[in-house]
């Protein structure tokens, strides 16, 4: 394991990997913190709708 880590921190395109990986984890960070927010504001928006059509 330590010899794949090695290899792919000193060859180039370990390094293109690395970057790829880690700007794939920002981009799901941002989505998952998105839909949670959306999703808690679209709950409450139709909890609303639903009292005043009641």
């Amino acid at each position: 394991m330590s010899k794949f880590i090695h290899r792919l921190w000193s060859e180039e395109s370990g390094q293109d990997i690395a970057e790829y990986a880690v700007m794939l984890a920002v981009i799901l960070v941002l989505v998952v913190g998105t839909v949670r927010l959306i999703g808690s504001n679209a709950n409450n928006a139709f909890s609303a709708a639903a009292s005043a059509v009641q």
